[in-house]
């Protein structure tokens, strides 16, 4: 069968791209040889956890709406409250791991995963779910991020440490990039559709063992199959492991502090002690300070991941490749920028990085008031036929895509996102970078974990700002079409409107940051 022009070009493209990520995973993994088995292991568990993270999370607001019977609003107030429960549990995991360790540590997160996974899956009663699904949720996801950056720090030597944190990097957007093209698979999968093939319920869902799972649902289910999975990849890990600065790897059993309640009561004293020597430092402040600034852009991924799947829906329609869109397209230019960026810049101050990085991700959000007819000539076009024809599969070949084009708002939102990405790639990897190391030794997991603090507080903000955005702008209506909401790119005026604020406090502040380092 001879291939068009841009099936070529897009297969030859995702054969390059295919072999570029192994070449950069390679070269990292081949930097790091000589680290303990236990950081693969790790490495594994982090894979299979952000990947069924990324799809789950796509999916909480719809199954709120849908399957739980919230509103908008309600909605966005239930993704507030979690998303604050996960932030402060951050801040305690990160001490915890410091005081008992990796292994136990990450054995406490699978715990409470596979129970809320279980729960979510069967309950939609509000508060039932909440108690039973979004808050062992919160404490199991919470502790994900900070201790894998921790062990990565005790896994490797100080040269090694910045290939470790670069192999996280790309693994974790390839794990993301997994999981939305997840949640456009299982959506599809367990979609309703006409006789026509258009899908006119995607959360119609299966029957399993005489249970029927609405397609939302099945997140959950295939989430708590994960967990079995990383869950045995915890297992081959070992306890008090670290490696030091000349390579050797030590085995240094954490000191036991008794058993059950025991432990937790030594373990809380501990998190307490180490919290607060953190907080009565000058330099801890100032490195709150600049972190703080920094919450504004980073809650356009809050709206991304809870305020962009309603509204793909109801703009785009149902059955939307919304996760391909922004859940595969995301990561998968990430994990090529950032080393193309980083050889780049090398000598480029942090701080300049960080403003100019910031600003791109900001204006990125006014590109939604590009109206989609703008661009509606590319769907008639080679490129047109790559995106919605072999990337999105809205039809099945060129003749087929020009006789039912889709929305061309696709169009918008692509170009939104590819801007967004381009300018995280600037200032997203300094930032994580400059949170793992300036922290004191002995207190990596503490510093770690309290520097999401700022953004637990800008959660009650944005929060019911993402129901309240999607309710007003694109209100929930069967008998909607997108013609129907004429300001739906004012949702994204708004999220720009407040991610603009941190270049413009980094660059009011870069006296006063730059003076203390």
């Amino acid at each position: 069968m001879n291939l068009s022009a841009a099936s070529t070009i897009f297969y030859s493209l995702v054969g390059t791209a295919v072999v570029a990520f192994a070449v950069i995973v390679w070269k990292y993994a081949r930097g790091l040889k000589e680290s303990p088995r236990d950081m693969w292991f790790m490495f594994g568990y982090k894979v299979i956890e952000y990947s069924a993270y990324a799809a789950m999370n796509m999916t909480l607001s719809l199954w709120l709406v849908k399957d739980c019977g919230f509103t908008d609003i309600g909605r966005g107030e239930v993704i507030m409250a979690w998303s604050m429960m996960l932030s402060i549990m951050a801040m305690i995991s990160g001490a915890l791991v410091d005081t008992i360790g990796i292994k136990k540590t990450l054995l406490i997160s699978i715990f409470f995963l596979f129970m809320s996974r279980i729960f979510m899956a069967f309950i939609t009663e509000p508060v039932t779910v909440f108690a039973l699904g979004f808050v062992p949720l919160a404490i199991g996801f919470a502790i994900v991020g900070p201790v894998v950056s921790v062990a990565i720090k005790k896994y490797t030597t100080k040269e090694g440490a910045t290939l470790g944190f670069g192999l996280f990097y790309v693994v974790m957007n390839a794990a993301y990039a997994v999981g939305g093209w997840f949640f456009d698979f299982v959506r599809t999968k367990y979609a309703a559709v006409d006789a026509a093939g258009k899908v006119i319920n995607e959360n119609a869902g299966t029957v399993i063992l005489g249970h029927h799972f609405t397609t939302y649902q099945m997140f959950f289910v295939f989430g708590a199959l994960a967990t079995l999975i990383s869950f045995i990849c915890v297992l081959m890990m070992r306890s008090g492991v670290e490696v030091t600065d000349d390579g050797k790897i030590l085995i240094n059993p954490i000191e036991s502090k008794g058993s059950g309640l025991a432990v937790i009561g030594h373990a809380a004293v501990d998190v307490g002690k180490k919290i607060h020597s953190s907080v009565s430092e000058k330099h801890f402040w100032i490195f709150m300070g600049m972190i703080g600034i920094t919450v504004f852009v980073r809650t356009i991924f809050f709206h991304l991941h809870y305020t962009f799947p309603p509204y793909g829906l109801r703009v785009l329609g149902e059955g939307a490749k919304i996760g391909n869109v922004y859940g595969v397209l995301n990561p998968v230019l990430i994990i090529f920028l950032v080393p193309l960026v980083a050889a780049f810049t090398k000598k480029v101050n942090s701080y300049k990085m960080l403003v100019i990085g910031s600003i791109i991700s900001s204006l990125s959000c006014f590109m939604a008031i590009v109206p989609g007819s703008i661009y509606a000539p590319l769907t008639n076009s080679v490129l047109g036929e790559m995106v919605f024809v072999n990337w999105l599969g809205l039809a099945s070949d060129m003749p087929s895509l020009i006789a039912n084009p889709p929305s061309a708002e696709y169009w918008t939102l692509i170009v939104f996102f590819i801007v967004f990405t381009i300018g995280e790639s600037i200032w997203s990897p300094r930032l994580m970078q400059f949170t793992a190391e300036i922290a004191p030794k002995g207190k990596e997991g503490t510093y770690i974990a309290l520097s999401v603090l700022p953004f637990f507080l800008a959660k009650f903000i944005v929060g019911p700002m993402s129901g309240w955005l999607v309710g007003k702008y694109t209100p929930l209506d069967a008998g909607k079409v997108m013609a129907s909401y004429p300001e739906h790119h004012m949702v994204w005026v708004w999220v720009g409107a407040m991610g603009i604020l941190t270049p413009i406090g980094l660059m009011i502040f870069r006296k006063s940051f730059t003076k203390h380092g």
